[in-house]
């Protein structure tokens, strides 16, 4: 099973859900979600005992999320076709045209090493890193995203039926 795949399972994205999802306030408000955890752990000394409430509280904000905005009127905006082209990807893996695939790879490959560089710098508390990596985090997250509109204008133009 892919990660995609096991991140929709872990996030119970039934069909109402990703549908309240393509809403573009849901998209851009997850794009608070790595920052404030990222200070969240970032101040764990100066919260002291809060830490874990925090963290609690910041991990079902990313669970709920996609769950609090109603279904958008239309999905016209890139917000919304960055979420039906995730879709694709994760559902209908198939129809997903092959050039896709290379950029794909450099953008997992991408967030693995500022994954890593953000860790590192939580980790030994050093400010650049940690910066960095989430800055480099959110670019790479946003040309994910980006592809995902590209990804879903190819295959809807192919198939009237995705939606």
């Amino acid at each position: 099973m892919r990660f995609e795949n096991l991140a929709a399972k872990y996030f119970s994205m039934s069909e109402d859900v990703w549908q309240r999802h393509t809403n573009p306030w849901s998209v851009w408000t997850r794009y608070s979600c790595l920052p404030m955890l990222i200070a969240c752990i970032w101040w764990r000394e100066l919260f002291g005992v809060w830490f874990w409430p925090i963290l609690v509280a910041l991990s079902v904000w990313i669970w709920i999320n996609p769950r609090c905005f109603k279904k958008p009127a239309h999905t016209d905006s890139w917000a919304s076709q960055s979420v039906l082209g995730e879709r694709i990807l994760i559902y209908q893996r198939a129809q997903v045209p092959l050039h896709h695939f290379k950029t794909l790879d450099v953008i997992s490959a991408l967030l693995c090493v500022f994954t890593a560089m953000s860790v590192a710098g939580l980790f030994f508390h050093e400010p650049i890193s940690t910066c960095t990596g989430t800055a480099g985090l959110i670019l790479a997250k946003t040309w994910f995203l980006d592809r995902m509109v590209w990804l879903y204008h190819e295959v809807h133009g192919r198939d009237e039926v995705i939606n």
